[in-house]
C-alpha cells in the first residue's frame, strides 16, 4: 500500500464526491469578539450552488474594508481547511479567516463543489467528469470573488486571492481572467512545478514499488484524459475514475510561467519543514518567477514550518493540527495589510 504522507501529500489529488448537508439560514449573522461571520450561498461555474462563509471585521458595518477569497487546497479539504483523510483538524483557512477579520480584512471562504454542503456530484460517470473539471473550479474562483464583491461592507478596489497547495494553482490561473479586478495574491504552499513531476518524484521517495503503475496511470490521464480502467485498488483513491480531465489539467498546468505573466503583486508563503511541497525544489521555480516581474513580490520560506503552516515540534510531526505559525501570521500581515490599504 501506499504510505500515508504520499497518500496525505497527494491528499488525494482528485477532487471528491461528498453529500450536501443541511444548510443554515442564510440571514444569520454571528458576532464573535471584534468580528462577524455570515454563512452565505451563490452561484458557482454552471449554476452550481457554492455554500461559503463571509468573515468580517465588526466594525465593517460603517466603514468599508478589503476582502479576499480564500481557495483550500487538494482533494476533500472544506472551508475551513478540513480533511477527512488527515489525521488531525486542521481549520487552516478558519484561523486564516479569523487572523485577517481581528486585523481589519474581510474574507469569504467556501466549500468546493462536490465538497460539504456545496452541491454534490450526481450522474454518470461522463456527467462527474463534466462536473469537476478544471475549467469549473476556476470559475468557482472568479464566481467567489464576485460573491465578495457583492457585499457593500467590502472595498471594491482592495480585494485579494490566497489560494492553499492545489488552491494556489486554481488562483493562478483565476487570476488571468480576473485581471485588475484584483489587487494581489497570496500563495501558500503552492508548488511551482508541474504536480505530474511532484507526484512522480513523491511515490519515488515514500512508494517506490508503486513507481511503475504511477508512471502508467499519469501517462494515460496526460494522452486520453481518462484514469485506466484497470487502475490497481491501492490507487484508487488517488485517481477516482471521474477525475480524469480534471487531473489532465491539473498535471499540465504550469505555475511559475502563469505567474511570471501576471501583472498583480504577489506573496508566496512557505514551510521549510512541508513534506508535500518541498523547498526548495518546488517551490524555486515561482520564486524565480518573481524575480522576471514588473510587479511587486515577496517570498518567504518560514521555520519550522509545515505544509498545512503550522509550526512542527519535531522531524516526525507532520504539522496538522495547533494553531496558524506566528510567522506565517506575521509575513501575510505585512504583506496584506498594507497591499490592500487595510
Amino acid at each position: 500500500m501506499i504510505g500515508r504522507r504520499t497518500l496525505l501529500a497527494i491528499g488525494a489529488l482528485a477532487p471528491s464526491v461528498a453529500h450536501a448537508q443541511k444548510w443554515p439560514p442564510q440571514s444569520n449573522w454571528y458576532a464573535k469578539g471584534r468580528t462577524k461571520h455570515r454563512d452565505v450561498r451563490f452561484e458557482g461555474r454552471g449554476g452550481v450552488t457554492l455554500a461559503g462563509t463571509l468573515m468580517l471585521p465588526l466594525y465593517s458595518e460603517i466603514q468599508a474594508v478589503p476582502g479576499i477569497v480564500l481557495v483550500a487546497g487538494s482533494g476533500p479539504t472544506d472551508r475551513n481547511g478540513n480533511n477527512p483523510l488527515a489525521p488531525a483538524r486542521i481549520d487552516l483557512l478558519k484561523e486564516i479567516a479569523e487572523l485577517l477579520a481581528r486585523n481589519g480584512i474581510a474574507s469569504l471562504r467556501y466549500d468546493k463543489r462536490g465538497i460539504g454542503q456545496s452541491t454534490p456530484a450526481r450522474g454518470s460517470l461522463e456527467e462527474q467528469e463534466a462536473f469537476f473539471a478544471w475549467d469549473n473550479f476556476t470559475g468557482d474562483v472568479e464566481a467567489a470573488h464576485t460573491e465578495l464583491l457583492r457585499h457593500g461592507e467590502i472595498k471594491r478596489h482592495a480585494t485579494a486571492l490566497l489560494g492553499h497547495s492545489e488552491g494556489g494553482l486554481l488562483v493562478l490561473d483565476a487570476a488571468r481572467s480576473l485581471g485588475k479586478r484584483i489587487h494581489t495574491l497570496v500563495l501558500a504552499a503552492t508548488p511551482g512545478r508541474r504536480l505530474a513531476d511532484i507526484l512522480r518524484a513523491q511515490v519515488a521517495r515514500d512508494a517506490p514499488t508503486l513507481v511503475p503503475a504511477v508512471d502508467r496511470v499519469v501517462d494515460t490521464i496526460l494522452s486520453t484524459g481518462r484514469v485506466p480502467a484497470d487502475l490497481p485498488r491501492e490507487l484508487s483513491v488517488l485517481f477516482p475514475r471521474h477525475a480524469g480531465p480534471f487531473l489532465k489539467s491539473l498535471f499540465s498546468f504550469e505555475p511559475a510561467p502563469v505567474l511570471a505573466a501576471l501583472p498583480t503583486g504577489c506573496l508566496v508563503v512557505q514551510g521549510s519543514a512541508d513534506r508535500q511541497v518541498v523547498p526548495m525544489e518546488d517551490v524555486q521555480p515561482l520564486i524565480d518567477a518573481l524575480r522576471t516581474r514588473g510587479a511587486s513580490g515577496e517570498a518567504a520560506v518560514l521555520a519550522p514550518v509545515s505544509h498545512n503552516l503550522k509550526n512542527v515540534t519535531s522531524p516526525t510531526d507532520p504539522g496538522f493540527g495547533g494553531p496558524l505559525s506566528p510567522a506565517v501570521a506575521d509575513v501575510l500581515l505585512k504583506w496584506l495589510v498594507p497591499a490592500l490599504g487595510a
